[in-house]
């Protein structure tokens, strides 16, 4: 099933979400429905607080970067309860957007690697490193479980600049393709 996602300026983007265990009601069917929400919307992630869920969980797939980034290729993972424990490197610039704020792009600065811990949709645990286009998806998500959106890092001029924007998409005025939940 397509769900609906929740866009900007609706309070539960901005929470930060609580581990879940095993015995997570409908697990499965969540988890089934999240991707299909993440290729239906063209995204390459989504994570549970973009579909109303309060909880750590989160869905990529970085296959659209493979041609510029070959480590990309074939990375389709659903992350639980992570936890991001370390990033470096040096940052780089590059412009994101997300599902939760339709029809505006950015530059925006993130570590090259990052070090991760998660469960796996099978609850096995991993603790790992990755670098490049897949570290930045990574960063862009797990943001969503700490309340925080790529707009928060863009210079505070460019966010005066996108206020008008901003304000039309909490007032569900944002045009897009996908089902939505505004705040109002």
């Amino acid at each position: 099933m397509i769900l609906p996602i929740y866009v900007y300026g609706h309070p539960i983007l901005r929470k930060v979400s609580v581990d879940i265990d095993k015995d997570y009601e409908g697990f499965d069917k969540l988890l089934k429905d999240m991707w299909q929400t993440m290729y239906e919307t063209d995204g390459v992630g989504l994570a549970a607080p973009q579909i109303g869920k309060n909880i750590r969980l989160f869905v990529i797939d970085a296959n659209p970067f493979e041609e510029i980034d070959p480590k990309a290729k074939g990375f389709k993972k659903a992350f639980i309860n992570a936890e991001i424990t370390d990033r470096s490197g040096e940052e780089w610039t590059m412009e994101e957007g997300c599902l939760s704020i339709p029809n505006i792009n950015e530059d925006v600065d993130r570590a090259d690697k990052v070090h991760i811990k998660y469960y796996d949709e099978n609850w096995d645990f991993h603790e790992e490193d990755y670098e490049g286009h897949v570290a930045r998806v990574i960063q862009h998500e797990y943001d969503h479980l700490e309340g925080k959106m790529f707009i928060d890092y863009v210079s505070p001029l460019r966010k005066r600049l996108l206020k008008g924007k901003l304000s039309a998409i909490s007032n569900g005025k944002a045009r897009c393709r996908y089902r939505t939940v505004s705040p109002k």
